[in-house]
């Protein structure tokens, strides 16, 4: 009878997973602290505290439902450090005979273990069917068509698995409310505060091993506050249904100076980990519209969030990887701005972005779209260097969703696989949806000028060096007549400041490296 080797993943922590479900009697079941993997880019010391610690939990949680469990910890002298030697060396110690592992969420690792199939330890690979998709499903809905864009993906899953339908028809009367959730904060409104969670021994034990291992990685443990059990995770969910939920989509947009999450969920990384189930969230999500306790345009907004937006980024991963990791369309070369290590920046709408990211090894969608991504995109950040960067500090940053947010949607870099625009704006859009603007020592309403916002002058910048594979995208032509129609004087004192802010803005080759000084980056009061 064979004896296989269960491989669990550090996002796989659901007692659902495949592989444990169809797990016989005499199975091991492995989780491994590897060095390699919490190292390869130098992530948030929240991110490497939720992995260890929640791993740890459901290592006890397996054993106390009857499974035969081995836990290689960081701190074991026996741990080769990386995945595929440790999964090996541990299926040798308990004379197992294969590896079984569900799909992993990188494609590094799915080709590494497609290639030890045929090893003399073979490794079997299982589709993981906790998402409302498959890859193969993606792929046949993909087929033939010229583009892939999310509305027609989601409205055939709305179809298909009946959420908020009536039917066959959608509830509310349309498909999509997005139009209705895109308001900017009001000066009085007042964020819920979210749960605060208590850690016991054995994440305190975890947190104290990333402080020994990783003592250089950005963020202080001290102020973590994420759910590193399933109880914890449904305490958030729930929090979010009964405080959260109702504003969630008018305010989806919104940025804050005081708040880092305003009425966003917080249940991105337990969903992503597997300690909550993307069909559970949307099921909790509809009932409180169907019972009357949150508007349409809130529960459509946050479900399209995840049955439409979450499922097509992976589905585009899979079916695009390993081709779609190299692309660069537009041809970008710059490194990494320096201060996205360390916030060190007079521009404060990034500034703010980078703390409340140093903190909570968090920011919400806008945030990283429209500020940090937005900056990357106009400054021509070169694709590697911004994925690394939103890989290695967003607690719920797994590459199968945070590659094609990045290289796709953020930087536009796919060539409008995912958009048939990029998303670039001027510091007007950040004034319009956030209360940066008044703390900053630049005007979003000037161009030009010791006082101008670089936003405006890069945005124009932007479009000048791109005019030829932007200026006939239909949804670009207004904004290039707009370009046209400035003065010849205007146009060339725009690219001098632009010009002039790039060539003095201080990059990094890697964490914590300087690539050349910049004035533009150093912290000034006015």
């Amino acid at each position: 009878m064979s004896k296989p080797l269960l491989l669990v993943l550090g996002d796989q922590l659901s007692s659902s997973l495949v592989t444990l479900r169809q797990a016989p009697d005499n199975a091991v079941v492995a989780l491994c602290e590897v060095a390699d993997e919490a190292s390869y880019v130098p992530h948030h010391s929240h991110k490497l505290g939720l992995f260890f610690a929640a791993m740890r939990h459901f290592a006890y949680q397996l054993r106390q439902q009857g499974f035969e469990v081995h836990y290689s910890n960081l701190d074991d002298a026996d741990n080769c450090h990386s995945l595929i030697g440790e999964a090996e060396r541990l299926a040798q110690l308990y004379g197992c005979d294969e590896i079984r592992v569900t799909r992993p969420g990188e494609w590094r690792l799915y080709e590494a273990m497609l290639n030890r199939q045929t090893a003399e330890l073979p490794w079997r690979l299982h589709e993981d069917d906790r998402f409302f998709t498959t890859p193969d499903d993606f792929s046949q809905w993909a087929e033939g068509r010229k583009q892939l864009r999310l509305e027609y993906f989601y409205r055939e899953q709305r179809k298909r698995t009946g959420l908020l339908m009536e039917d066959n028809e959608p509830m509310g009367g349309q498909w999509n409310f997005d139009h209705d959730n895109r308001e900017p904060i009001k000066g009085d409104l007042a964020f819920p505060t979210p749960p605060r969670h208590h850690y016991e021994k054995m994440t305190q034990a975890a947190f104290d091993a990333v402080k020994r291992h990783f003592p250089d990685h950005m963020g202080d443990l001290a102020t973590f506050n994420w759910p590193v059990t399933r109880r914890q995770a449904l305490v958030d969910l729930r929090h979010f249904l009964d405080h959260c939920l109702s504003d969630f989509g008018r305010y989806q947009d919104a940025i804050s100076e005081s708040s880092n999450f305003l009425f966003h969920s917080r249940l991105s990384a337990a969903l992503n980990i597997g300690l909550l189930s993307p069909q559970e969230v949307c099921q909790a999500a509809e009932q409180r519209y169907l019972d009357e306790q949150a508007p349409i345009n809130a529960v459509e907004g946050f479900i399209r969030q995840i049955l439409g937006w979450r499922e097509y980024v992976r589905g585009l991963y899979w079916t695009q990887m390993p081709d779609y990791k190299r692309r660069n369309s537009l041809g970008f070369e710059r490194d990494l701005p320096a201060f996205y290590w360390d916030a060190k920046t007079d521009m404060h709408c990034l500034k703010r972005a980078v703390e409340m990211t140093m903190d909570n090894g968090y920011a919400h969608h806008i945030q990283r779209l429209m500020v940090t991504g937005n900056f990357a995109l106009l400054c021509g950040v070169k694709p590697e260097a911004l994925c690394d960067w939103y890989l290695a500090v967003y607690i719920d940053a797994c590459e199968w969703v945070e590659l094609p947010n990045t290289l796709g949607m953020v930087l536009h870099a796919d060539g409008g696989q995912m958009g048939s625009k990029p998303y670039c704006a001027s510091g007007k859009y950040i004034n319009k949806m956030s209360d940066h603007c008044q703390h900053c020592r630049y005007s979003p309403n000037q161009v030009t000028g010791e006082k101008a916002c670089p936003f405006n002058s890069l945005y124009w910048h932007f479009l000048e060096q791109h005019r030829g594979s932007l200026q006939q995208n239909p949804r670009m032509k207004l904004i290039y007549g707009s370009l046209d129609r400035m003065a010849p004087d205007k146009r060339s004192a725009i690219h001098q400041q632009a010009q002039q802010f790039l060539d003095q803005l201080e990059t990094s080759t890697g964490y914590g490296q300087p690539h050349h000084t910049a004035g533009y980056t150093k912290e000034t009061t006015s």
